[in-house]
């Protein structure tokens, strides 16, 4: 056992020693030991409740034999670090996770792992964890809270209206602050991950497409006993991946990342996927790009949409049959021969399901679009692309040309907006927001659901080298790469300037010519951190571009 180099032979007495002040016996030291790599925290309802996760799992391990040990990561609440400067932690969080549960797993010498996410970026920085440190691991996360509804019990409201937006129309005179206030009290009814297609759900549904967790890991509600009972499972389960060296190199391969994005396109899930999945690959040594995911866009029809493209919301997706019913209707677009951590093959785990509401999951004959949800866009403003949720575009969108109103950060955006500046027809550029220039890759969501309560949403695009929330809708479009701190065409755009946006032809142009472009740009003075100081500013100057998943690399160049 890996494990042994902590527990066996004469000279790891004093090992020994430590495990018996834990309160265990020789029986526990002489079994498997595994980590419980949990994420509870008491200031985000996604994670509030985890600790009766992690129980669970220690009972499944324990009653398959093996000696169960729960630690600790941290988890940020991306809903409360949102619209402020807190937000720039959000994602590179998401490497301290991985770095931290690496140090912990190897120095510990576990023999296996279940991890215990739910929310935004501690779900992808476990992946990349389990994919980096390569010993048998299984996830269970924490499931999505059940739907809000409004005062007079009807759902609907509650989950095609983001409170932001809400706020944007209380500024605009078309409710009072006691709608408002009452709305805020009933929006989240309890724990669990916030109830839409949002980025924790999506990356919660795609580890369960992945392979890395039990049919069911993305959409049974945080409060079903089914959950708990599934946690069991998942404890139990890691017993048997331990005995048979089942490691995560066997399941996350270039066919089940492929099977991943199949996913997210055929249920336009968050946009944020992107970045996780390439920065997931890259941990796994799998080359991943843009382009590689325009190909499966291209092929994948849309045949789910949950909020925010509908009003249907996880609980709905679970009812319909979850993920694994959504594989079935488009297994032929799949690997089935894939591996996963029930055993079996992917084609094994999903061969019994069945949709079961044709309004939520729609035939693949009968799709909602012929392509994916989420559309990769090239063009002269972004070279190296950009991403946007086009299922959650209004048609008038699709194509849009204006002219730049421009920003240098988020809070110049949310001024101009407050301060009703913004012209219809307008396209907002947010700029030096991207991984390196925010520093963080803030999520621009606040400006987006200001533009649908101010009424322009279905007027104004908006372009950002940031990114968006799952929750976002209309014509946002972000991670535009190169970003302006890396002297990106973006930073050249000036008030005024023509830009022209074309989904169905995947295009994103700045209507000026590449020397014009290119002038400017060496006009610009050199770009300076905007952080001088503790984990953002190595974080801004390790980061890579948002095309590549903005993982941390060191230069070797010297």
């Amino acid at each position: 056992m890996r494990s042994d180099m902590v527990k066996a032979g004469i000279r790891k007495a004093p090992h020994r020693a430590l495990l018996y002040a834990l309160g265990c016996d020789e029986e526990d030291i002489a079994r498997p030991f595994v980590g419980v790599v949990n994420s509870f925290t008491e200031i985000s309802p996604g994670h509030i409740h985890l600790g009766n996760i992690a129980e669970a799992v220690k009972q499944g391990v324990r009653s398959a034999g093996g000696t169960p040990f729960e630690f600790n990561t941290i988890a940020v609440c991306d809903g409360i670090a949102q619209g402020h400067a807190g937000m720039k932690y959000a994602l590179p969080s998401r490497e301290l996770i991985a770095d931290s549960v690496e140090s912990m797993v190897e120095a510990h010498r576990f023999d296996g792992l279940v991890f215990i996410p739910n929310c935004d970026k501690i779900v992808p920085g476990m992946l990349m964890a389990a994919a980096r440190i390569d010993i048998p691991s299984i996830f269970v996360s924490g499931g999505p809270m059940m739907r809000g509804r409004s005062p007079g019990g009807c759902s609907t409201e509650m989950t095609s209206c983001h409170l932001n937006a809400v706020a944007g129309e209380v500024m605009s005179g078309k409710r009072s602050e006691a709608e408002l206030a009452q709305m805020e009290k009933i929006s989240f009814p309890g724990y669990g991950s916030c109830y839409a297609l949002w980025t924790a759900n999506t990356m919660n549904c795609l580890t369960e497409a992945i392979g890395m967790g039990l049919p069911g890991n993305g959409t049974i509600p945080a409060v079903n006993a089914a959950r708990i009972c599934l946690a069991r499972q998942a404890g139990r389960q890691v017993m048997n991946l331990v005995a048979q060296n089942l490691c995560p190199s066997d399941i996350i391969t270039k066919e089940s990342l492929r099977n991943a994005f199949t996913v997210l396109m055929a249920f336009a899930g968050s946009t944020n996927a992107i970045l996780h999945l390439l920065a997931i690959a890259h941990e796994a040594e799998i080359p991943f790009s843009l382009s590689d995911i325009t190909d499966i866009t291209l092929t994948t029809p849309l045949v789910c949409k949950i909020d925010p493209s509908s009003d249907y919301v996880l609980e709905d997706f679970d009812r319909a049959g979850g993920v694994p019913a959504l594989m079935t209707e488009i297994e032929q677009l799949l690997n089935l021969e894939v591996r996963t951590v029930t055993g079996k093959t992917l084609g094994e785990n999903i061969a019994t399901a069945r949709v079961r509401d044709r309004n939520v999951i729609r035939p693949l004959s009968d799709p909602y679009a012929q392509t994916g949800g989420i559309t990769t866009l090239f063009g002269s403003l972004a070279p190296d692309g950009a991403v946007v949720k086009s299922a959650a575009v209004v048609p008038e969108m699709m194509v849009h040309r204006g002219p730049a109103q421009v920003f240098d950060s988020e809070e110049e955006a949310i001024k101009a907006l407050t301060d009703k500046t913004i012209k219809p027809g307008a396209v907002i550029v947010i700029r030096y927001e991207g991984p390196k220039g925010g520093p963080g890759m803030r999520e621009m969501i606040a400006c987006t659901d200001l533009l649908k309560g101010l009424g322009l949403d279905r007027q104004v695009a908006l372009v950002t080298d940031g990114r968006f929330s799952g929750a976002t809708s209309g014509a946002s479009i972000g991670h535009v790469s190169p970003e302006a701190a890396s002297s990106g065409p973006i930073a050249a755009v000036r008030n005024g300037d023509a830009i022209r946006l074309d989904i169905p032809n995947r295009r994103l142009d700045l209507e000026l010519s590449e020397s014009e472009i290119n002038d400017r740009l060496v006009q610009l003075p050199k770009f300076e951190f905007k952080v001088k100081k503790g984990y953002l500013r190595r974080y801004a100057e390790m980061v890579t571009s948002g095309s590549t998943g903005a993982v941390l690399l060191i230069d070797d160049r010297g």
